[in-house]
């Protein structure tokens, strides 16, 4: 099998975008990490999706309105064994916003046997 992506060199740009860093301490106040892996809604487009393990076997993500986030932070990549790359981002949500806690599982009919 031919290797058909090869490792190109990083070019540095001239001008860089400047964001100005918030203050975290007033940040604390009045607000809440979440640290994950953050995707658009699949059917809401004012809603996002934070899932804080992405190769973790536990099923959790949140979800949250775009209205109620008032500061991302770009957080390390992370990678899992089989090579696939995941991006990081925490999240400043404001205190008192409603947010959903989604934990999907199998449905599976429950019988007792006896013997």
């Amino acid at each position: 099998m031919a290797i058909t992506h090869y490792l190109q060199k990083a070019e540095k740009f001239e001008i860089e975008t400047y964001s100005r860093k918030r203050n975290i301490d007033t940040l604390k106040k009045n607000h809440v990490s979440f640290c994950g892996s953050l995707l658009k809604h699949p059917h809401d487009e004012d809603m996002v999706i934070l899932i804080p393990d992405p190769y973790s076997t536990h099923n959790l993500y949140y979800e949250f309105k775009t209205e109620d986030i008032s500061y991302i932070e770009n957080l390390p990549s992370i990678t899992n064994p089989e090579g696939e790359t995941a991006t990081l981002n925490r999240i400043w949500v404001k205190k008192m916003s409603v947010g959903i806690c989604c934990t999907p599982f199998l449905v599976e009919d429950i019988r007792i046997v006896s013997k």
